[in-house]
């Protein structure tokens, strides 16, 4: 069953950011996920949640998206985004 991750994040230093992006993007593919949406335009239709910027990820799995987040490979890329931005990560298995 699929698993989406959905990204919210604030960037606060973009050339870092697109640093990440470059080494995240086929480190994501590798693991099985691919990009639904990547920072597009949004808006909310309910509640106080005020999203940065939404990037959305689909997964063969809970279980991968899960192996992949947890790697040693993300954890040091997630290092990177550290640096240059915060996130809020939501995993959330499909139907």
């Amino acid at each position: 069953m699929a698993a989406y991750v959905i990204f919210d994040i604030d960037i606060f230093n973009l050339e870092r950011y697109q640093e990440f992006m470059m080494k995240a993007k086929p480190a994501i593919e590798e693991a099985g996920g691919k990009y639904l949406a990547r920072g597009g335009e949004h808006k909310v239709l309910e509640g106080d949640w005020e999203p940065r910027r939404i990037v959305l990820f689909e997964f063969p799995s809970m279980e991968k998206a899960e192996a992949f987040y947890y790697s040693d490979l993300y954890q040091s890329l997630k290092s990177i985004r550290d640096e240059c931005s915060h996130g809020r990560v939501v995993v959330l298995e499909g139907l």
